[in-house]
């Protein structure tokens, strides 16, 4: 394992809520969290909606202060703190990233190229690789307003990988598409975790965590519950399967707020 890793710090998300009678109540959408992803791993990060795993992500890549925390990423012997530093060693995908329409998915890392600094030799050669690694040749010149759904969620990943970042914040990569691309994104994670990447993945779908990830962290309102591999997390429950530890994990957590 090498000394590459990003850290979060006792991370605290504070949302002020109104409620009737113009009452505002302080909401912690993200309530402590500190976890560690290293170098050659894929960790996931799953729970129900509302849990706070966007939110934690969010914060992860410097997207969104924290109310309190701090998140560090080292990159060999240097701890980087700053916010901009930061940004440009994390390939941040969120589900419902918006892409220029009228460019081509080449145009548009073309475009990013630039706003990185790479010369413009290095950004052709970095295309033509992402073209290859998600199967996007037959579709690089196409508007992006004209692709498919799988075909849009490819171009939004190509879009993270172009300044070739060590750490990964994906969130829920694969939702709403079909087999073949959830597949070609699921072989693109486990090649990237072999190249010494750091992944951090937030899925609904059990089966794929189950599949991909060395660890799973899964946290309920704003809270880790429970933390470890899909296989320790199976022997600790009794369950069979991803599923049915998150269905235990939380109906205990449901019968801890009930008290």
């Amino acid at each position: 394992m090498g000394k590459n890793s990003i850290t979060a710090d006792g991370l605290v998300k504070t949302f002020t809520k109104n409620e009737k009678k113009n009452r505002k109540v302080d909401i912690n959408a993200v309530d402590g969290i500190s976890l560690t992803v290293k170098e050659g791993e894929i960790v996931g990060i799953l729970g129900p909606n509302g849990a706070g795993k966007t939110t934690l992500l969010r914060m992860m890549s410097k997207l969104m202060r924290p109310t309190d925390g701090m998140v560090s990423v080292r990159i060999g012997e240097k701890e980087i703190t700053d916010d901009i530093e930061v940004k440009r060693h994390i390939g941040y995908l969120s589900n419902n990233t918006k892409l220029y329409g009228r460019l081509s998915t080449r145009e548009l890392l073309q475009m990013l190229g630039v706003l990185y600094g790479m010369s413009k030799e290095d950004t052709e050669r970095k295309i033509v690789e992402i073209g290859k690694i998600l199967s996007m040749e037959n579709f690089l010149d196409n508007r992006i307003e004209k692709l498919s759904t799988g075909q849009t969620q490819r171009a939004s990943i190509a879009r993270c990988l172009v300044h070739d970042p060590q750490v990964y914040i994906f969130d829920e990569p694969t939702l709403g598409l079909d087999i073949l691309s959830s597949a070609s994104i699921i072989e693109f994670m486990k090649k990237e975790r072999e190249r010494g990447k750091i992944i951090l993945y937030s899925t609904h779908y059990m089966e794929e965590a189950e599949y991909l990830c060395d660890r799973i962290v899964m946290i309920y309102r704003g809270k880790i519950v429970s933390e470890g591999s899909p296989d320790s997390l199976k022997a600790r429950t009794g369950k069979n399967n991803l599923r049915e530890v998150f269905a235990e994990l939380i109906a205990k957590e449901g019968m801890t707020d009930e008290h």
